[in-house]
């Protein structure tokens, strides 16, 4: 994918803040501190589109990206670990639900694990909501450039295993050596088309 132009388009809470629905849109979900920023701006070729930061649960909004003018990323806030008060916490999960539930646009949902973690019941959850709502999924690991080959091998193994998924099912990546760039963009590509 050449990306000409990827602008930040609004932030929003709820629907009658979004962007009007005239183009197709992926959505990048994960819990807090995966890599969710430091991934969509290495899809990009951009150092800063999406903020990124060292502590958990920054994005608190929906973000809105447009991508050379013909469809749209989504940063939706991570789960998980985010040092944010329980009130908080239920808000963001009404606001994600409402904006997966809802969106016409919607193509299908990336969704980033650490590679270095064994996904817990927050993943396995997700993924059974977005089967249930029939909204398609793309299986990430990131952050695979902290592991060695053996381990990497490993984890990716254990990680197939606990959600009972192929090995072929999961695309690794790494925003420092851009391995499995070129994979998630060909299935990005395949959600959109």
């Amino acid at each position: 994918m050449i990306i000409k132009s990827a602008v930040f388009v609004k932030s929003a809470v709820k629907p009658s803040h979004y962007p009007e629905e005239d183009v197709p849109e992926i959505a990048f979900a994960g819990r807090s501190n995966v890599g969710k920023s430091s991934l969509i701006n290495t899809l990009l070729n951009y150092k800063r589109l999406v903020k990124t930061s060292s502590t958990p649960g920054r994005t608190q909004l929906i973000n809105f990206f447009l991508i050379n003018d013909l469809f749209g990323f989504v940063d939706i806030p991570g789960y998980g670990y985010a040092k944010v008060p329980a009130a908080v916490k239920k808000t963001w999960g009404n606001m994600i639900e409402t904006y997966l539930k809802t969106r016409n646009t919607l193509k299908g949902v990336v969704l980033i694990m650490d590679i270095r973690r064994i996904p817990g019941p927050e993943e396995i959850t997700f993924m059974e909501w977005l089967s249930f709502y029939n909204i398609p999924f793309i299986r990430v690991l990131t952050k695979a450039d902290k592991l060695t080959k053996n381990q990497l091998a490993q984890q990716h193994m254990i990680i197939s295993k606990s959600l009972m998924a192929d090995k072929d099912d999961f695309i690794i990546f790494s925003t420092k050596s851009k391995t499995g760039k070129k994979a998630l963009w060909d299935a990005i590509e395949n959600l959109i088309h």
